[in-house]
């Protein structure tokens, strides 16, 4: 007797939000626990927070004001514990972060009724995403990004991961957050280096989707660099409004095809950040990986001389060290490799996203090994340039 195959198919729907507010947890700020609320209304829910020690060392009361909220609103909010995580790159290097929250999610017994609350950069909310993602196969997770790049990129998107094997986000999982709260207060704190940094991933989104877009990043450069809050909200807003739209309307929010446009110029960020041990930012990194796409875009004919030098001299404004940090053959051989692990992270097909014109992009599968030197090469002679 043969019995024929039994095949199903189901949609899932998801929903999640992204809030905007400045000093989240002040006593007279209601939004967390409008938040909480909107899940479990009139029940008390239970919480675990997760803080990178960074953003404690520039906010050392930070756990106390949580607290206090907490207990303001003790009929809905229940503080349960605060884990300490040395933030950076460093913290989704170590598995000992995972177990450690693991097992906090274990001994304050948070379920899947629980809340998960990660505050921090980009590095530690994708570290303890991934962890809240596997306990209990999914507990719920609200993210509070601290930096630019986290609030306007990094914490935005459906993706949790570890990196594993000397591999950024090797391992991972794909589980949208519950809800985003990108908190303003918190980047008055930020280095100049992050502050600039998280502006990398708004000149990517521009450059392959909207043409207006990179002309407001343009106007605005100076003042990204002189930290004007309002011209930095401004790019923040826009950038994670694309993100978003991007994972709800791009048809393939989970990856499972070879394109992945938003990482444009990532293929060699990644593996840059590898190379320097993790002491380059990813977005400075990613600035760096846009700058060296973008020439080899126009040594294959695909934007013009004038293109690329806007769009360089824009990034050089807003304070980006532009130049690809490698000596000699060896490094240039290691940088290169980032190319074939570009394409085993994603499977099926290498596909590279590079542009055509500003706000357009085009996927191509093969790379010229010996033209991209040349591209490393032309940059870094740009850049000796642009310095002297």
């Amino acid at each position: 007797m043969q019995l024929k195959p039994i095949e199903q198919s189901f949609a899932v729907n998801f929903k999640y939000s992204l809030h905007f507010t400045s000093g989240l947890f002040e006593s007279n700020n209601k939004l967390f626990q409008e938040v909480i609320e909107s899940y479990k209304p009139n029940e008390q829910v239970k919480l675990l927070f997760v803080a990178d020690n960074g953003v404690l060392k520039k906010h050392p009361k930070l756990i106390e004001r949580i607290r206090n909220y907490c207990l303001l609103h003790s009929s809905q909010l229940l503080f349960t514990e605060c884990l300490v995580i040395e933030g950076g790159e460093i913290s989704k290097n170590n598995y000992n972060n995972v177990d450690r929250i693991i097992g906090a999610i274990n001994n304050n017994a948070i379920c899947r009724h629980s809340f998960v609350i990660v505050i921090g950069g980009g590095a530690v909310i994708d570290m303890a995403g991934y962890a809240a993602s596997v306990a209990h196969r999914g507990v719920k997770l609200i993210r509070i990004p601290t930096t630019v790049l986290s609030q306007n990129d990094a914490a935005i998107g459906v993706k949790n991961g570890i990196n594993a094997y000397n591999k950024k986000n090797f391992i991972g999982t794909f589980a949208p957050p519950y809800a985003i709260i990108n908190d303003s207060v918190f980047l008055t704190s930020l280095e100049q280096r992050d502050w600039i940094a998280g502006v990398a991933e708004a000149i990517k989104v521009a450059l392959i989707k909207d043409e207006f877009f990179f002309k407001t990043i343009k106007e605005n450069a100076i003042k990204l660099k002189e930290r004007d809050m309002g011209a930095m909200l401004k790019i923040i807003y826009r950038c994670a409004e694309m993100h978003m739209e991007h994972i709800a309307k791009g048809g393939d929010p989970f990856e499972s095809g070879s394109s992945r446009p938003l990482d444009f110029g990532h293929w060699s960020a990644h593996k840059l950040e590898q190379m320097s041990n993790y002491s380059l930012r990813h977005g400075e990194a990613v600035a760096k990986g846009i700058a060296l796409d973008l020439i080899y875009s126009q040594l294959i004919g695909f934007i013009s001389a004038e293109i690329l030098d806007e769009i360089l001299e824009v990034m050089v404004d807003i304070g980006f060290d532009l130049s690809i940090p490698v000596s000699g053959d060896e490094e240039m051989q290691e940088l290169l490799k980032g190319i074939q692990e570009f394409r085993e992270h994603l499977g099926g097909e290498l596909t590279i996203t590079l542009i055509n014109g500003i706000g357009q992009k085009v996927d191509v599968h093969r790379i010229d090994i010996e033209l991209m030197k040349n591209a490393v090469n032309s940059l870094n002679n740009k850049c000796k340039i642009n310095m002297g």
